[in-house]
């Protein structure tokens, strides 16, 4: 029995961490797919492609197939346009994978993975820690696109009957980021230390968020995927993806200031972008709890490493990774 997965965006932070993660699977098969060409008139065609290779390969006697959505160039920063054009180009892919599976028969021994955002998703929302029954509430249009993307996929996994499990997603950081993508506050405030510009902070320092190490990541969201499998009926999961430790801002300018041996390189100060911000994002879970019981890699390793390789990349003049 084998499962068979697509990796969409796999060359990200994310993408990259779960493919990693599921390589190391003995009974996992990552297809060799090429990236998609997105913003052009052959997407639709390439991802008609890539699915129908996706089933075939999954149609043995107890094989299955797995999509992992982890693509995505707008950030919390980005104009609503590019919310608008990301949000149909997705409904395109969507569109097209449900197509391919009415065509091929496909079975629906299988699972789509979004990778979507807890901090969006719970920005407004009331009572923290938040866990996957809290109503959603997102206060920013990057928030409001997320659960946009949810709602695509609750509407495909009703229509076929097929599994979704809509990863919401706690601060990611770790190594491989591009250097002119980056993302999350540990790694601009890692590559803060290596640059005569400072990071800047606009909330305050008890602002409190859960980190999780994208290693980390991708390894918890396989053990997820292969849970959905034990699943006698068909289901939309809603799953919380986090280390389960929530630190403040503070916190983390003191895990800098230790391992840099000195003061970290940030800058105070207001923006109306802050409004956008929850003060208290703590996450935990009460889905599937057996898969979180797991040792997380401790903060303080995970920013020495996300600062290592940043290091490693600024000497290299490396903006791009393979």
């Amino acid at each position: 029995m084998t499962t068979y997965a697509w990796m969409i965006g796999a060359r990200g932070l994310l993408g990259s961490a779960i493919s990693t993660a599921a390589r190391r699977r003995h009974s996992w098969k990552v297809l060799d797919a090429e990236p998609l060409p997105w913003g052009g008139d052959r997407l639709e065609a390439a991802v008609g492609r890539e699915a129908s290779r996706l089933f075939e390969a999954a149609a043995g006697p107890g094989d299955r197939w797995v999509i992992v959505w982890a693509a995505g160039v707008a950030v919390t920063s980005s104009p609503q346009s590019a919310f608008d054009h990301e949000l149909a180009e997705f409904q395109l892919v969507v569109d097209t994978i449900a197509a391919t599976i009415r065509v091929s028969a496909a079975e629906r021994r299988g699972t789509i993975f979004f990778a979507s955002s807890a901090g969006g998703i719970y920005g407004g929302s009331e009572r923290p820690p938040f866990d996957e029954h809290t109503t959603p509430a997102p206060i920013s249009p990057y928030g409001r696109f997320k659960l946009a993307g949810e709602t695509v996929l609750r509407r495909l996994a009703d229509e076929l009957a097929i599994t979704v499990v809509l990863g919401r997603i706690a601060n990611l950081y770790g190594p491989g980021q591009r250097l002119d993508k980056m993302q999350g506050l540990i790694s601009h405030l890692a590559r803060a230390q290596y640059s005569p510009q400072p990071a800047s902070i606009y909330v305050s320092l008890d602002t409190m968020r859960d980190y999780i190490f994208a290693k980390d990541c991708g390894e918890l969201i396989c053990d997820v995927i292969a849970r959905s499998f034990e699943e006698p009926e068909p289901m939309t999961v809603v799953k919380n993806i986090s280390s389960g430790q929530a630190v403040t801002i503070a916190d983390l300018l003191g895990y800098f200031r230790i391992l840099a041996k000195q003061h970290p390189h940030v800058m105070l100060g207001s923006s109306a972008a802050a409004a956008l911000q929850a003060h208290d994002l703590r996450l935990t879970s009460t889905v599937w709890p057996e898969v979180d019981r797991r040792d997380f890699t401790p903060l303080p390793a995970g920013i020495h490493a996300t600062m290592s390789d940043l290091l490693v990349a600024i000497q290299a003049g490396s903006t791009a990774r393979p």
